[in-house]
């Protein structure tokens, strides 16, 4: 292609999310060693400084756009889409909740469910740990993350921006009608228990670019798979957590298994076009199968 995915970031990056190349891991080293190895000493969290080279950050983040400088070797849309922990949950179901309420007011109507303690007290849950999961947000405060922590709203905002204008720049520096993925390459997990477990800075199963970007895409079974190794919880090293991890163990499923599914995405305002290609690949492929108790849908004619 005349223009990849990593040339786009690299051009972009800078303008959009800069942030991006100053991340630290979860051991509190840098996400992007290269970019560490070329800018002089520069604090990258409270106590954090890191840097061998000899370029100031925006000195470089010029190079970079310009194409004088190569990007981080592991600079691509998989790394960039790990974020911080939302904390606006908490308030967009309280809200849903209120306006839900008064709603059927004025319809003559007198909802209860009204707020978190009323939800978790009529709901139903398939374990301790979702239980657990959903009382957390019910006894959280606030929405906004405290001083000195990645602001996972803001890093969703700036995240989309960039992701719609790297998707727009492949697509139209290329002439492409549409961009074709796969989804996974790993069948969904068990509702509830382990999901997959992921390479350190890297994502294995679902890579939600299009929701991330605020994209539409369309997806079509491609096959089913009718063999899945689910992976499980064991206790880390330390004893502190549980962490996913692989298993041999296959689960046989039945017919006609789970499907894996190729993604349709074009740049905003071309949905016509999406929905065109995709159901001529659906129809020429004829891999969906139509669920028991929702038959294929008439014509019309």
């Amino acid at each position: 292609m005349r223009t990849t995915y990593t040339r786009a970031l690299a051009e972009l990056v800078p303008v959009f999310f800069p942030q991006l190349l100053f991340r630290l891991n979860d051991q509190g080293q840098p996400v992007f060693p290269d970019f560490v190895a070329t800018i002089k000493p520069t604090t990258f969290a409270a106590g954090r400084v890191f840097g061998s080279g000899k370029l100031a950050p925006a000195d470089y983040m010029v190079e970079l756009a310009e194409g004088h400088i190569a990007p981080p070797k592991n600079l691509n849309i998989r790394t960039i889409q790990g974020l911080a922990d939302e904390r606006l949950f908490r308030f967009h179901i309280a809200q849903y909740l209120r306006r839900r309420a008064a709603d059927w007011a004025t319809r003559g109507f007198k909802e209860t469910l009204v707020d978190w303690p009323a939800l978790n007290a009529r709901s139903k849950f398939w374990s301790d740990q979702q239980r657990a999961y959903w009382l957390n947000w019910q006894e959280a405060d606030g929405h906004v993350s405290p001083p000195g922590e990645r602001d996972a709203t803001a890093e969703r905002i700036m995240l989309r921006e960039l992701l719609r204008r790297v998707e727009m720049k492949v697509i139209q520096e290329n002439r492409l009608d549409v961009v074709v993925r796969l989804h996974t390459s790993l069948p969904p997990g068990r509702i509830g228990l382990a999901p997959w477990p992921n390479p350190p800075g890297d994502t294995r199963s679902d890579m939600p670019m299009g929701p991330n970007a605020g994209e539409t895409e369309v997806l079509i079974p491609a096959g089913y798979v009718r063999e899945a190794y689910d992976a499980n919880f064991t206790l880390s090293p330390d004893g502190k957590r549980y962490i996913p991890t692989n298993t041999n163990t296959p689960t046989v499923l039945p017919a006609p298994g789970l499907p894996f599914s190729l993604v349709f995405r074009a740049e905003p305002g071309a949905e016509d076009r999406i929905l065109r290609v995709a159901s001529a690949y659906e129809a020429a492929s004829k891999r969906r199968i139509s669920p028991p108790a929702f038959g294929p849908l008439r014509s019309g004619k």
